[in-house]
């Protein structure tokens, strides 16, 4: 494998936010908890088990770089709530993926697979480091011995990790041959994995498709002509680069996107079949011909109808919310919005469907790889996206319903919902 093969794709998510912190992520995430756990009169003697993590393990993971020097980075799995099954979350690679960062992405993948109606829990795992000036060796050699130092606490019953910032099909092919060293061949062990070791047709581009299914969705629910809108993506790695094909084959307009080197606008439409092909060969989106360049933060503020953050988290913030003029966010980053800045946008009227639901389409597709995987066998890939669309609109539509019939956020209703299972998980298996 060539070194530039892993690489790449790393330093097209990695669309870094100059936001101002308001508060940690992980409290953020439980401001957000709180608020829904009141709509469905959570008792108080649930809150600590709910918001607090099971198990969090920070290991060292020690790499011997192809200069021959030692680096030593710090490694994190959080395991959140595992009432409603085997924990599950993706793994990042990147500075930011401290211990308070996973711990918020955990927390939201308990809500997230229980409102998708998934047999998991939450988890997630990150190393701190930049893997923009790593070697392909360097990160394989990371990636294993991280799995390694974790290996006790997975399975493919127990934890099962998926792809996430900076990791891909081949990063979690890695950690499953790490896995199966020590513990037998495994494929169920993670899943994002390439099809030739046990992946599913159609994972890959599960989020960013999902997401486009909760947007057409919306649209029909709300009554928004698609064929006329707007849209503008930030971050145009797996997830927005699949959001914005799966756009363009519909024929909606996307007007604007961007990776960390800048973004590109034309407000007649991007030919994103052009820029599939430019990243793909590794070239930075600021330095294609015949559009508009203007920077991430600049796009977020555009005149468009729909924004999709696909990015990294907190890009949207107090800092930048009396600007936004979007009508409609589909968050498909983890939490790319903070509590204050969805305060002022809900009281403009900006619609926002939540990152739990509308990037729940990669977990939703990873429960599906895992089912085949425990099976043993593959579904059509038609199969899969069939699937995928009923449980994404399944669940918009759930959100959707409780939001309009109590008068809340789509965020209050996607969270309300997700905890209350939970809850009933919780109860039901005398964990309170």
């Amino acid at each position: 494998m060539a070194e530039d093969q892993t690489v790449p794709e790393a330093r097209k998510e990695q669309v870094v936010p100059e936001a101002r912190k308001e508060q940690g992520p992980f409290e953020a995430v439980n401001q957000f908890f709180d608020e829904a756990a009141d709509l469905v009169h959570l008792k108080d003697e649930f809150y600590d088990v709910l918001k607090t993590s099971y198990r969090e393990i920070a290991v060292q993971v020690p790499v011997r770089t192809d200069d021959g020097g030692l680096r030593v980075f710090k490694g994190y799995r959080v395991q959140h709530n595992g009432a409603r099954g085997p924990y599950k979350g993706g793994i990042r690679y990147h500075p930011s993926a401290d211990l308070d960062e996973v711990r918020a992405l955990a927390s939201l993948m308990t809500w997230k697979t229980a409102l998708m109606d998934l047999p998991f829990g939450g988890a997630k795992g990150g190393i701190e480091c930049d893997p923009t000036g790593m070697s392909a060796r360097e990160i394989e050699s990371m990636t294993r011995r991280f799995t390694l130092s974790i290996s006790h606490v997975l399975g493919e019953r127990r934890d099962i990790p998926a792809p996430d910032v900076n990791t891909n099909a081949q990063v979690m092919a890695w950690m499953m041959d790490a896995y199966s060293s020590r513990y037998g061949y495994t494929p169920a062990i993670v899943t994002g994995k390439p099809l030739d070791l046990g992946g599913a047709p159609g994972r890959e581009a599960a989020t960013g498709r999902g997401c486009v299914y909760v947007l057409e969705a919306a649209a029909k629910r709300w009554d928004v002509n698609l064929g006329e809108a707007t849209v503008a993506i930030q971050g145009f790695g797996n997830v927005g680069s699949w959001a914005a094909r799966e756009l363009h084959e519909r024929g909606i307009k996307v007007v604007a996107v961007s990776d960390v080197s800048g973004a590109v606008y034309n407000a007649k439409g991007l030919d994103i079949t052009a820029l599939l092909g430019w990243a793909g060969s590794y070239r930075p989106l600021h330095d294609v011909e015949g559009c508009d360049k203007i920077t991430n933060e600049e796009l977020l503020e555009l005149d468009c109808d729909v924004l999709i953050p696909a990015a990294l988290g907190e890009v949207i913030n107090r800092g930048n919310a009396d600007a936004i003029r979007a009508g409609i966010i589909i968050e498909a980053a983890n939490h790319p919005t903070t509590p204050d800045a969805d305060k002022v946008l809900s009281d403009k009227g900006v619609r926002i469907v939540a990152d739990i639901l509308a990037n729940a389409g990669g977990v939703t597709g990873s429960y599906f790889e895992w089912a085949m995987n425990i099976q043993q066998f593959r579904w059509k890939e038609t199969q899969f996206n069939t699937e995928l669309q009923d449980a994404m609109v399944k669940a918009f539509d759930a959100c959707a319903s409780f939001s309009e019939k109590r008068g809340v956020s789509l965020r209050q209703a996607a969270f309300a919902i997700g905890i209350e299972r939970v809850a009933r998980a919780a109860r039901l298996r005398g964990y309170v």
